[in-house]
């Protein structure tokens, strides 16, 4: 039986002042004081002997660099993808924090593992995923996450951390608030599903699906609709610098809404459980614009930019630099404030 693969290698080698713009999908280039990549807890300790001031990078797509960084740069590289347990109903299969989030996807759903297909082409990698509570189209990270291993930064141990241990919360999770910059997540163990149950219902699926003349449903046909839907939408990285969704969409009273659904009829929302309302980002950038008669959507000062076909999207054309893209956001927070009286919440870390 296949049971996948996985990777050891202690080699390493510290680097000094590195431009860091191949290793973030804002291309914003910034140096690096002193970089360095490790696929391998051992390796990672070695790194660590002498070195306490680290910053640890993914898949650099969820970060806005805003000036050089001092210390350390440490490049999570740790790969390998291994089926730890299965019943008859589902498989755990534990990856490397390194490997490619999509790639991993990929993975799972060619060996007809499901769970995950809606999440497919989100960009960075696979520790990110519980790091963020990374969601699209009905589901989330914490729908499908057994556990994780993660090193202790100042302990020098590792640490498992069960889904309840993970506090997840919505594109959030104990590693971005009490935890943060504290460990190092070094795998991710997902429970999925030999018995898919399709999630259709969410945003443009079932459309997708019909245009793509699918008579048979299954999660390799989720997986291509969400792939057909994301990239018509969304900014490829390696064509202009992105991070995807900048601003996460807020929470507010049913109240509030209810007050603003009045002045705003076609405001966006959606009820939760918590008796709140999820109100959509972008609509309400779409709809506050930086001046009368202008809209974010395609606006543009210098490189830095809002893409035209989602504002919620900040860009980057070629040389702006993360101060710019950062001005741009502040223009968006207060022009979103001044018209709905709601402070927008950045997705994307500031660094």
């Amino acid at each position: 039986m296949d049971t996948g693969y996985w990777i050891l290698d202690i080699e390493m080698t510290i680097e000094k002042n590195i431009s860091l713009k191949p290793f973030n999908t804002f291309g914003i280039d910034v140096l690096a004081e002193s970089f360095a990549r490790f696929n391998s807890i051992e390796a990672l300790q070695q790194l660590l002997i002498h070195n306490s001031n680290t910053l640890i990078l993914g898949g650099g797509s969820n970060m806005l660099f805003t000036k050089n960084v001092k210390g350390l740069v440490l490049k999570n590289e740790i790969g390998g993808i291994e089926i730890l347990q299965e019943d008859e109903g589902h498989v755990y299969v534990k990856a490397g924090a390194g490997e490619n989030w999509h790639g991993f996807v990929q993975y799972c759903i060619g060996k007809n593992w499901a769970g995950i297909e809606n999440l497919s082409l989100i960009p960075g990698n696979v520790g990110a995923s519980p790091m963020q509570n990374i969601g699209a189209y009905g589901v989330e990270i914490k729908d499908v996450f057994h556990e994780l291993e993660a090193f202790h930064l100042q302990e020098k141990k590792l640490q498992k951390f069960s889904n309840a241990d993970c506090a997840f919360g919505y594109r959030e999770s104990i590693f971005k608030r009490k935890l943060k910059n504290q460990f190092v997540i070094t795998s991710v163990t997902y429970r999925l599903s030999k018995k898919p149950m399709y999630n259709t219902s969410y945003g443009a699926i079932e459309q997708e699906l019909e245009k793509m003349g699918v008579q048979n449903l299954s999660i390799q046909a989720i997986a291509q609709a969400v792939i057909n839907i994301r990239s018509s939408k969304l900014p490829n990285p390696a064509e202009v610098g992105n991070a995807g969704s900048f601003f996460k969409n807020p929470e507010i009273p049913v109240e509030q809404f209810e007050q603003l659904k009045q002045t705003f009829p076609a405001i966006v929302g959606y009820p939760l459980d918590n008796g709140n309302v999820k109100v959509a980002a972008g609509w309400l950038i779409e709809n506050s614009g930086p001046a009368a008669g202008i809209s974010w959507k395609g606006f543009r000062t210098g490189d830095a930019g809002c893409h035209p076909k989602q504002a919620l999207v900040l860009v980057n054309y070629g040389a702006a630099t993360g101060s710019e893209i950062f001005a741009l956001s502040e223009m968006i927070l207060k022009s979103v404030h001044d018209k709905f009286s709601i402070l927008l919440e950045r997705e994307v870390n500031i660094i």
